[in-house]
């Protein structure tokens, strides 16, 4: 049996025993900001550096980082890595790196400098290849990033358009051995609004892996929902830089759950 037949899932029940609270960094030029709806052009810059705010995030009980190099997803090559690098060195939780990374270089690359697990986006629609060799000399560290408007799938930093359903190429994903899928509607990414819960509830229900949501979270209530539904966790970003709720608070409504 091949390396990537070792790693897929077969369907059947699941039960997440802790639903995972996970912070965002996401870099721009070495800071740490956040993109309205993905847009390049309505950027809010946070104070800080990326690196301290890292471990302020671990220290408050983070149970992983999720770090996103938004130079690297538009550009189609990694631009923050120095960056990215400090930050797994820095903090004793696991670190997700994502943006840019389109070549099993990359993949390596990242993973020789400390991170916990590699974000997969882009490359699943415009290169499965690599995500079928990266889940065959990675496993379970590798998570495919499925980022959608009006549910088709976007990629290159959400710049660009395709014509794939955000289901399908979900489905396709578990079935090249993807342990875990990150689900972002664009629509609600930034806008302290809530979550498509529509949409985490159809993805929960077809695929085999774990679904992780972004994008919408503004309120506690929505992590709980979320929860719920059946998700693994969720990633949260400005509602915690915006101090709509803080990081202890959101542990402890999703562990009294």
């Amino acid at each position: 049996m091949g390396a990537a037949s070792e790693h897929r899932l077969q369907p059947g029940p699941r039960r997440h025993v802790s639903f995972e609270v996970i912070p965002a960094i996401d870099l721009r030029g070495g800071r740490c900001v956040r993109l309205l709806q993905g847009d390049y052009g309505k950027e809010t810059t946070y104070p800080g550096d990326p690196v301290a705010v890292a471990k302020q995030w671990a220290a408050l009980g983070a149970p992983r980082i999720h770090v996103v190099d938004l130079d690297g997803a538009k550009d189609g090559r990694p631009a923050q890595s120095e960056v990215m690098a400090a930050i797994c060195s820095a903090v004793d939780v696991p670190v997700e790196v994502s943006g840019g990374m389109r070549r099993i270089e990359d993949v390596r690359a990242a993973f020789s400098y400390g991170a916990g697990q590699v974000q997969l986006g882009s490359a699943a629609v415009k290169n499965p290849e690599l995500v079928h060799a990266a889940v065959a000399e990675f496993g379970k560290r590798i998570v495919v990033s499925i980022d959608a408007r009006d549910g088709m799938v976007q990629t290159d930093g959400w710049l660009e358009s395709s014509t794939v359903r955000a289901l399908d190429l979900a489905k396709a994903m578990t079935d090249a051995g993807v342990a875990r899928v990150m689900f972002t509607d664009i629509s609600r990414d930034g806008m302290l609004s809530e979550p498509n819960y529509a949409a985490y509830e159809e993805l929960v229900a077809a695929l085999p892996c774990a679904v992780v949501a972004s994008g919408g979270v503004s309120r506690l209530e929505h992590l709980v929902r979320l929860a719920a539904i059946g998700c693994e966790g969720a990633i949260v970003g400005k509602a915690l830089y915006e101090r709509a709720f803080t990081l202890p608070e959101a542990l402890a409504a999703v562990a009294t759950a």
